[in-house]
């Protein structure tokens, strides 16, 4: 739990130096000329991203399968958030209406026994006694004042019974408003037990489409040569992402170059491969390491953006499966790689400690992919994260 704390703690200290340096309101902030560019700048990564995966159905039709299946998964994951989300809504909803409810036929059952109280009262002293009452004035003007206060109680009583009738009525509302939000929330429940369903299937055509992908590398010549075509993926990705980035407002006021070794980690967790550590099969020649560092983490674990920035890329890549690029001032980039969901799109504001991706929640020691880029060139994420998540 302190981890978790000094964990959000240290978002909150960058979001605060960030108040005056990150656009206040996304929407608001660009001018037209920058919503002009960050228009044109999304449909050339939309085309990228669509030739991307055109090329990858030409090239590699196991590695075009498991793209599907993955994006089907974090599609699923979204509408199933979404689902609960609104779940959780309608549960508070009849919660507030049942304690209105409550709250409502007490002050009705309240009104309900003094009206019966001056009823019964009014009943035994008879509308003899009111006779008896007026008659026995010799003063013309107490006979009319008392007449006028039996007119007084009596419209009294005239208004608690409306008041009577429009509280029933209120309370008939409340039950029907019920009865609504119960069959709203049955319906959530059916399509959420669908959508899990569904989410499951969609997982399940991946553990297979990542099974085919596997059997295919015989040899350890072959696990390199996938390994290789990965990292040119990548590296070409990121190629184009630079040239698109010149063109990205993301400039904020402070400098990322300033806080390295004080950034907190994506997620909490433990180093499993560090930076430039070996990836895969090694040859004398022409080994493959690691151009960012894997963190291993528990189950579902929300990615947290590090440092405000624009999302340039929020979409699939053969090696490091959904992956999500934030591009934050002074042409710096960070990645987040084999996530199982996406909760950003291409052109988002982001500040830092927003929830931008979630990993596994089937896998029992899921592992996020990070990685830091300045510019095109690769750089140790341990040098610029604290020493401990």
């Amino acid at each position: 739990m302190n981890s978790f704390i000094k964990h959000l703690s240290t978002y909150a200290a960058i979001g605060l130096a960030l108040v005056a340096s990150c656009p206040a309101g996304a929407a608001d902030a660009d001018s037209a000329q920058a919503k002009a560019k960050l228009a044109k700048v999304r449909a050339e990564i939309a085309a990228l991203t669509s030739r991307l995966g055109s090329e990858l159905k030409d090239r590699d039709s196991l590695a075009a399968r498991l793209r599907e299946a993955d994006l089907s998964i974090t599609t699923k994951r979204r509408q199933l958030d979404t689902l609960h989300a609104s779940e959780q809504a309608a549960i508070h909803q009849r919660a507030e209406l049942r304690f209105e409810e409550v709250r409502t036929r007490q002050k009705l059952d309240l009104e309900r026994a003094a009206l019966a109280d001056e009823a019964r009262t009014a009943y035994m002293i008879g509308p003899q006694e009111q006779i008896k009452l007026l008659m026995s004035q010799s003063d013309p003007a107490s006979a009319g004042r008392i007449l006028a206060y039996y007119g007084y109680f009596a419209r009294e009583r005239g208004v608690k019974i409306e008041e009577i009738r429009q509280q029933a009525l209120r309370v008939q509302a409340l039950v029907a408003q019920i009865e609504q939000t119960t069959t709203q929330l049955q319906a959530l429940e059916d399509s959420a037990r669908q959508n899990l369903s569904a989410l499951q299937s969609a997982r399940a055509e991946r553990s297979a489409a990542l099974a085919a992908v596997s059997d295919q590398v015989r040899s350890g010549s072959e696990e390199l040569a996938r390994l290789k075509r990965e990292e040119q993926a990548e590296e070409s990705l990121v190629a184009e992402l630079s040239r698109v980035l010149q063109d990205f407002p993301v400039d904020t006021k402070e400098s990322f170059a300033a806080l390295r070794g004080k950034l907190p980690w994506p997620v909490p967790g433990r180093m499993a491969a560090r930076y430039q550590d070996s990836r895969g099969p090694q040859q004398a020649e022409g080994g493959v390491r690691w151009n960012g560092v894997l963190i291993e983490t528990s189950r579902g674990a929300k990615v947290r953006a590090l440092y405000a920035g624009r999302v340039l890329y929020a979409d699939w890549l053969q090696g490091l499966g959904l992956l999500i690029i934030v591009g934050h001032s002074g042409n710096y980039m960070t990645l987040y790689g084999h996530a199982e969901v996406l909760y950003k799109s291409v052109g988002d504001w982001v500040a830092p400690g927003d929830v931008i991706a979630a990993l596994s929640e089937s896998n029992a020691a899921p592992q996020l992919y990070f990685e830091i880029r300045e510019g095109r060139k690769t750089v140790d994420p341990k040098i610029w994260l604290r020493t401990t998540p």
